[in-house]
């Protein structure tokens, strides 16, 4: 079964770069014809043509899975890197408990298949982490493409021609059917052929399953490996030690010997003793495999090791599922050091190593363990800071234990000076600038005084000042406004209090000098409706962006969609030629009944920094978020850092909730000044009941650093739906 991909691998490594494509028209047409050319093929082998269109109806290629063809992992990364991905301490532990959870199946599958439960575990974990990563790819679309253009088209088009038959069946349902980039699918990864072929019923269901169903898919792969060859009771290689000078020409998986022949080459046990492998025939045969050369380590492996090695013909994949299996008996790894002074690092220290580059301002996301292309970029970019002669963004041990021994220094924001064109862009005459056709649904007017966009859908209204690119208001249908706008807001250009304020490319006055505006430069400029548009789902969404301001190497536009949520996008581009680190909010007011009454789930056990004691030390949430907090009773202006970007807002008084949902923000400001303090505000006074500011934002520790050409996205998703408080 050569499953051509790991997906367990490609969970914590980088995808491959895609191909580029040809034009569309010339590829959709060379597409339809192979298509045709498949229909005739699938007739012959009994599918009928009205049952082939209806299973391709509306496919189209996709170029993307090209170039993996020449990308796989098992070829392309050092084995210790693969190994320590594949083979580390998560996966270990996972499996261990799995074996116990699937006991009595798994004894009952290896007394059917004589396939020891450690080995049947380990093929299920490297494939697809336990079930957790089956692959997102069409399978129709992957397979469709792969065979009709690149290499290897015969053996695609035959798994395709397998895949349509068993949807033909009804083994399959073509809806939403997913797999690797190679067609692979399921929790152990089984081409359409192999399923065709091999797998069993494991469940007695009547069924074969891969895909549902955990005894189908372990029975099935005990029975792959059964017919593999697989000797029950036998191990599949052991580690060895060779002698000084030995020939490395003859090590080779095919290039087997008898165990006496190895003996007489000077191959022993570790431990120095004779070659005496356990359960093995005396007139066994061994390969010698040599995966990192003569100064790594040595395994003689035998007759399963080219079982295991048939599911995917990979040298570092067999090696991964045999390691793994040894780990699950109770093993410790391999004992011979990799030659390399870079070993690689398992999901742990992956998570570790990016938890570091998130310290230091690196948008790379969250800390989740797999290595995508913003985390080698960050890589790349404090090695080049390091002075390191080899800047290629590997994560390894070197740059992990590097950074966990330097200097915890906090990330600090690039200082902006003031543009040499912010006054002349600004304008207390505000117009609608915009030179975007109107579609239904928006136009240009006043709202509250204010010039503005208003956008007009089937679930929702919501308005848009031209001031700053303020969202001023978002009403779902039968729902009161989200957002609270001060009745008692002062005249243009003085920043309008209320709605959603856009703080950009700084928040508050972090890292910056009284020579700017607080809240960076947008918020009191007049802003461009660039495009505006109307989606297949009835929302409308439009694009804005403030002026581009002289001498400030950044770019910022935004989109607003409006529908039944509303979705906020702020879309930072560093367009100089030096990195740039940037602070930034959406400063959302919501309104509220009573302030003082609200509570915001999502915090609970975040660490915060306060402005009450000049962020000073950072303290621990203790369950929901509110002005009742006895810590700081009746105001609020904290930092939460490495926030989980989802929040809700629950609102006894006007009996609703509201849903804050973030992406690109690792900061949640919560802000409400209390009576004292907004009595001495003159835009809010007693006003300061009816909102409580929940910020998406990158502030604080959280500085977002965008290298040349890097961009940046942050946004928020709201909506609103009714909410009865819980009596106890």
């Amino acid at each position: 079964m050569p499953i051509l991909t790991t997906l367990g691998l490609a969970a914590v490594l980088a995808a491959a770069p895609a191909s580029t494509a040809a034009p569309a028209a010339s590829s959709d047409a060379a597409f339809s014809r192979c298509l045709a050319v498949l229909q005739s093929t699938a007739a012959s082998q009994g599918i009928s043509a009205d049952r082939f269109n209806g299973i391709i109806a509306g496919l189209t290629p996709d170029p993307s899975v090209l170039g993996l063809l020449d990308a796989q992992p098992e070829f392309t990364t050092p084995i210790w890197d693969y190994l320590a991905a594949l083979v580390d301490r998560q996966r270990v532990d996972d499996g261990r408990v799995l074996l116990q959870q699937h006991r009595a199946l798994l004894d009952r599958v290896s007394a059917q298949y004589g396939v020891d439960p450690a080995t049947i575990v380990a093929v299920w974990g490297v494939e697809s982490d336990y079930g957790r990563v089956f692959g997102k790819r069409p399978l129709l679309q992957s397979l469709a493409t792969l065979s009709c253009a690149g290499r290897r088209q015969p053996f695609f088009r035959g798994e395709l021609l397998a895949l349509l038959k068993l949807i033909d069946r009804g083994d399959l349902q073509a809806q939403g059917l997913t797999g690797s980039w190679a067609g692979a699918f399921g929790h152990t990864q089984f081409m359409p052929s192999t399923y065709a072929g091999i797998a069993v019923d494991g469940d007695g269901d009547g069924r074969r399953d891969l895909v549902g169903s955990i005894p189908d898919a372990l029975a099935s792969t005990a029975n792959y490996l059964k017919r593999a060859g697989w000797r029950s009771g036998e191990p599949w290689g052991m580690e060895v030690r060779i002698p000084p000078g030995f020939d490395a020409s003859q090590a080779g998986r095919t290039q087997r010997r008898a165990l006496a022949d190895w003996r007489a080459q000077g191959v022993t046990a570790l431990d120095g003793s004779a070659l005496a492998p356990a359960n093995l025939p005396a007139d066994a045969r061994a390969a010698l495999l040599l995966p990192a050369g003569g100064k790594g380590p040595a395994l003689l492996v035998f007759r399963n090791y080219d079982a295991i090695y048939s599911y995917n013909a990979a040298e570092s994949y067999a090696l991964a599922i045999a390691t793994l299996a040894d780990q699950l008996r109770g093993g410790t790894g391999l004992a011979t050091a990799w030659p390399t002074d870079d070993p690689g690092i398992g999901r742990d220290e992956r998570r570790q190593l990016q938890t570091l580059l998130l310290a230091r301002g690196h948008d790379i996301g969250s800390a989740d363990g797999m290595i995508g292309t913003a985390t080698r970029r960050a890589i790349q970019v404090e090695q080049q800071r390091l002075g390191w002669a080899n800047a290629d963004g590997r994560a390894g041990q070197r740059i992990l234990r590097t950074l966990q021994n330097a200097p915890r220094t906090a990330a600090v924001p690039t200082r902006f000076m003031l543009p040499s064109n912010y006054s002349a862009v600004q304008s207390p005459a505000i117009r609608s600038r915009s030179h975007v056709q109107q579609i239904q649904g928006v136009r240009s007017g006043q709202y509250q005084g204010l010039d503005a966009w208003l956008v007009e859908t089937g679930d929702a209204s919501a308005a848009i000042s031209v001031f700053g690119g303020q969202l001023l208001s978002f009403v779902p249908k039968g729902q009161p406004d989200l957002m609270w706008l001060s009745p008692r807001r002062a005249e243009l250009p003085t920043p309008i209090r209320g709605g959603s304020p856009v703080c950009w490319p700084y928040f508050g006055r972090q890292g910056q000098g009284n020579d700017v505006p607080a809240h960076g430069f947008v918020r009191t400029v007049p802003w461009e409706l660039q495009q505006a548009r109307r989606l297949d789902d009835g929302s409308i969404e439009l694009t804005l962006a403030p002026p581009v301001l002289q001498s400030l190497d950044l770019r910022l536009r935004m989109t607003v969609r409006v529908g039944r949520q509303l979705t906020q996008r702020l879309i930072t581009e560093n367009v100089g030629s030096s990195p740039a680190s940037i602070t930034q909010a959406l400063h959302n007011y919501f309104r509220v009944g009573d302030a003082s009454a609200v509570d915001v789930d999502g915090v609970d056990g975040l660490d915060y920094l306060d402005k009450f004691e000049n962020y000073a030390t950072p303290r621990r949430q203790q369950g929901d978020w509110t002005l009742r907090d006895p810590r700081d009773p009746g105001r609020s202006d904290r930092i939460y850092t490495q926030a989980k970007g989802h929040y809700v807002l629950r609102d006894p008084v006007l009996k609703r909730r509201i849903d804050i949902r973030t992406e690109g923000s690792r900061s949640l400001v919560a802000w409400n000044p209390g009576a004292e303090a907004a009595a001495k505000m003159a835009d809010v006074g007693e006003g300061w009941r009816d909102y409580v500011c929940l910020e998406a934002a990158n502030a604080g520790p959280d500085v977002v650093t965008l290298p040349p050409g890097g961009s940046h996205v942050l946004s928020q998703t709201l909506s609103a739906a009714p909410w009865t408080p819980v009596t106890r």
